[in-house]
Order: structure tokens, then C-alpha cells, then sequence
């Protein structure tokens, strides 16, 4: 079985805030697979189901932030669960609001749930990050973390939070890079609209200067031709302009 945390504060204080954003991964997630009910277990609410031919445990403790170590303690003890069985989702500053990243072990990053995590159970379990910008002055941090996200950065996090739960059976399944890729392409901003057409319309043609005499042969040869289908439609749009 794997253990999935989500980090949060609880109370419908709190459920909007950017610090939550892990518990909105969380809920997303069992309503998404169709998890079953939650349920009050190991100081948290907890709910069970299965992603990519894994038993999954889901969990949001209700120590509150700052000890969430505690919780996730005593599942990990009870279903004595390897480090690189547990995965910790949950917000992070230093990443842009739309990113994501993926990793094993590492520092805390001033995170207090990290910290309470890694005096419970150590270091070295998986860490999904998932960016809500930082506010640009260490003594903003406290009051962006405990806001709810604005309308306008809504639409962005619903998109962090479908790509997060579409992609998670690959990252339960250990296939971290494949996860990150497909996600990461979730959430790029469209591309830009394709280059404008020549003037003249859509079958203006290139110019001929530059062009080999073959080349010119056949597209006098199409231009002559019937327009649609047959040899003369396959080679113009073999040599029109894209």
C-alpha cells in the first residue's frame, strides 16, 4: 500500500488558503478514483482506493500544519511503510504559481510541515511540490500563505490540481519523469497562433527565385491540373506553402 498526504490546515477557515493547496489535492483525488469515505484515522482523515494497480491510502491530518509529522507518524509505523512508499503533496513557495515539481529527500525550504515530517519520519520520502509564488518580501509570507488564492489564480490552480490527479497512477507506479512530463504539458500556456498567411489569400504561392526547375515544373504542372484530388491536387499540396 502506498500512503499519498496531502498537507492542509483543517476547518473551512482555512480551505481556500494557498497553504491548503495539498488537502485540494487530496479531495480531488478520492472524489476523481472514487476512493472510499473518508474516515478519522491516525490523528487525520483518511480515505482508501487504488491507483495504477496500487492499494492507496490517502491522508490529511488534522494536527494542523506545523504537525503533521505526527499523523503521518503513526501511519507510516503501523503499515510499516518504506520511505520511498510515502508521497507528502503540498504548497511551495519558491516555485511559481502553474508549476510543479517532483523529488526524493532534500531540505525543508522553511516548510513547517516538511519540518515536522522530517523529525517523524526522516527524509527520504517523495515529495510533490506544487508552486504558489512567493510574495516578494519574507514579511508578506505569512499573510500570501494564509490567503485564499484570488480569481484570477483559480483557474490556473484547477489546472495544476486536474493535471496533479490525471497524471497520479504514473507517479504512484514510480514513473516520476513520465508523471512530470505529462503534467508539466498539461498546464504550458497555449502556444501562440500560427504564423500569418501570405497576402493573396491561403494558396498564394512562394516565390519561384531559389526554387530548382523540377520544382517549378511540377507546381506549373499542379497549377494547371485540377484541384481537387488526383496528381495535380497531391502535388500542390505538396509544394504549397504550409
Amino acid at each position: 500500500m502506498r500512503l499519498l498526504v496531502g498537507l492542509g490546515n483543517p476547518g473551512p477557515k482555512y480551505e481556500a488558503n494557498r497553504h491548503n493547496i495539498g488537502f485540494m489535492a487530496a479531495d480531488l483525488l478520492v472524489r476523481r478514483y472514487d476512493f472510499g469515505p473518508w474516515r478519522a484515522r491516525f490523528q487525520a482523515q483518511v480515505a482508501e482506493g487504488t491507483l495504477g494497480g496500487e492499494k492507496v491510502l490517502v491522508m490529511k491530518p488534522t494536527t494542523f500544519m506545523n504537525e503533521s509529522g505526527r499523523a503521518v507518524g503513526e501511519a507510516v509505523r503501523f503499515f510499516r511503510y518504506a520511505p520511498d512508499d510515502v508521497l507528502v503533496i503540498y504548497d511551495e513557495l519558491d516555485l511559481a504559481l502553474g508549476k510543479l515539481r517532483v523529488k526524493q529527500d532534500g531540505g525543508h525550504g522553511g516548510h513547517n510541515g516538511l519540518k515536522s515530517l522530517d523529525s517523524h519520519i526522516g527524509k527520504a520520502y517523495w515529495r510533490l511540490r506544487l508552486g504558489i509564488g512567493h510574495p516578494g518580501s519574507k514579511e508578506q509570507v505569512i499573510a500570501h500563505v494564509l490567503g485564499d488564492f484570488s480569481k484570477s489564480e483559480r483557474r490556473t490552480v484547477d489546472q495544476v490540481l486536474e493535471a496533479t490527479v490525471r497524471h497520479m497512477p504514473l507517479l504512484v507506479e514510480g514513473n516520476a519523469p513520465d508523471f512530470m512530463s505529462k503534467a508539466a504539458q498539461d498546464v504550458a500556456p497555449p502556444r501562440a497562433d500560427a504564423p500569418a498567411k501570405p497576402a493573396g489569400g491561403a494558396d498564394a504561392q512562394t516565390p519561384s527565385k531559389g526554387k530548382s526547375a523540377a520544382q517549378r515544373l511540377l507546381e506549373a504542372q499542379a497549377d494547371d491540373a485540377p484541384k481537387s484530388g488526383g496528381l495535380g491536387g497531391a502535388l500542390k499540396n505538396l509544394f504549397k506553402k504550409d
